[in-house]
């Protein structure tokens, strides 16, 4: 008998976490304050809606239909001698190469957190904050102690079971992760000197725009809002696959984007008003949070309670989507295999453990591993592998899988299982958009994506 969710609020924070993770608080304000404000954020919107809503009904829809995890998933409603299930591999393999460095940079927020608590950045100036986050990639053993309580949090929470571990720890955690994120936008929003931040980040600014290129813009704004959702992977059809159906799957995906989005806008909130208020020029990349904001802290007053919540704030966004992305895993293994429920999270805890090392080691003793430019190095290559080959090649192979007939799923039974419940539903209108639009939209980004990439 399949596990079933408890609750569609279970359901829709498990989802928006799976979702929300490190890219929407540090990617997202970036690209705001330097893509043009608030007219960035309308054209993010518009291909939310347009491009990554769509393609998430759908991954819920296969889930549900097919009550299987994705490696599983095609078996069930692929027609008779077709390959779709081909797909089903690589989204597993695809789960398992984000892990091998998402539960690294999960330890990192842990260990900052830890860190900023003790005290380790008081008295350092911004020169002494840089070098404590080198220190920190210089170490591997910390870092591997770090992830090594990330994944055991991770295999523990998935082995007591959906209903009681993972739906129950992921709804208080995201709920408090929301209530983290208002008090410390509310506190950012009214420090002396916050409003040129609010003003960099959402007032419409033209020359941006200009000196930018409206055409980069468009494309910026459209590669956030596919990628923001991490479909194509498979992450969200395993939640499909335990959601009854008193609900139509559309509405659900627009409640999973909404909360994505505000997460991501209010990262914003709290991250400029507070570096303009302090004078700290903001930045791009993961050395706004571990580079910058300790320096913010360090001149707010009560920062090191500020800075604490911070950094437990960014550990319950990036565990709540190992924790998403372990059930993913442990799903699959135990489809595969017919293990127990126990067993396979053990298992796959052990599994990840071992695979995540490499990705720590890239930073100190296999340093001299460079798979692009000099900097970069087993991280990066990585994330290139997940986001600009696996994330958008298997949307769209979920994308035809839906929409073509004879030799696919086809959309009636698309629509069929997406509309069935209460709630909104998949229009008419949109089938000519999701058909031929949105794989156009997709198999250019992955284009785009691959000739236009510089490692920064």
């Amino acid at each position: 008998m399949r596990e079933k969710l408890g609750s569609r609020l279970g359901f829709i924070l498990l989802s928006a976490g799976c979702a929300i993770g490190v890219g929407n608080v540090w990617k997202f304000p970036w690209m705001v304050g330097q893509y043009g404000g608030a007219i960035f954020v309308l054209v993010y919107i518009f291909f939310l809606i347009f491009l990554g809503v769509p393609v998430m009904t759908m991954e819920f829809a296969m889930g549900r239909a097919a009550q299987k995890s994705p490696v599983k998933m095609y078996q069930e409603i692929e027609p008779r001698g077709t390959k779709w299930h081909i797909h089903g591999i690589f989204a597993l393999i695809g789960n398992v190469i984000l892990m091998m460095f998402y539960t690294n940079v999960s330890g990192w927020m842990l260990q900052y957190f830890f860190k900023t608590a003790k005290g380790d950045f008081v008295g350092l100036d911004a020169t002494g904050v840089k070098a404590e986050f080198g220190e920190m990639l210089a170490d591997p053993v910390w870092q591997t102690v770090f992830m090594g309580i990330i994944v055991v949090i991770g295999a523990l929470v998935c082995l007591i079971g959906v209903k009681k571990g993972l739906e129950r720890v992921s709804k208080y955690m995201m709920l408090a992760l929301l209530a983290l994120m208002v008090v410390l936008a509310i506190n950012s929003i009214f420090l002396d000197g916050a409003a040129e931040g609010l003003k960099f980040y959402l007032v419409p600014n033209v020359d941006n725009v200009k000196e930018i290129g409206f055409a980069n813009v468009v494309v910026g704004a459209m590669n956030q809002a596919f990628f923001t959702l991490s479909l194509g992977i498979g992450s969200m059809a395993i939640f499909g696959s335990y959601l009854d159906k008193k609900r139509s799957l559309m509405g659900e995906a627009v409640n999973v984007a909404v909360l994505d989005t505000f997460v991501a806008i209010t990262s914003g909130l709290i991250i400029f008003p507070a570096c303009f208020a302090y004078g700290v020029e903001p930045g791009a990349g993961p050395s706004l949070i571990f580079e910058t904001l300790p320096n913010v802290f360090n001149n707010m007053p009560l920062g090191r309670l500020w800075g604490s919540l911070f950094f437990v704030f960014m550990s319950f966004a990036a565990l709540s989507t190992v924790l998403a992305v372990f059930e993913n895993i442990i799903a699959c293994i135990m489809d595969l295999t017919g293990w127990g429920r126990k067993m396979t999270s053990l298992i796959v805890g052990g599994g990840i453990f071992l695979l995540s090392i490499p990705c720590i080691l890239g930073f100190n003793l296999w340093s001299g591993f460079v798979p692009f430019a000099e900097g970069s190095g087993i991280l990066d290559l990585e994330d290139f592998i997940v986001s600009n080959i696996l994330l958008p090649l298997g949307s769209l192979t979920l994308v035809l899988f839906c929409v073509i007939s004879r030799y696919g799923w086809g959309w009636n039974n698309f629509i069929k299982e997406a509309n069935e419940g209460k709630g909104l539903k998949v229009a008419k209108w949109m089938r000519p958009v999701v058909t031929f639009v949105v794989p156009a939209i997709i198999l250019i980004m992955f284009i785009v994506g691959l000739v236009t990439f510089k490692y920064r």
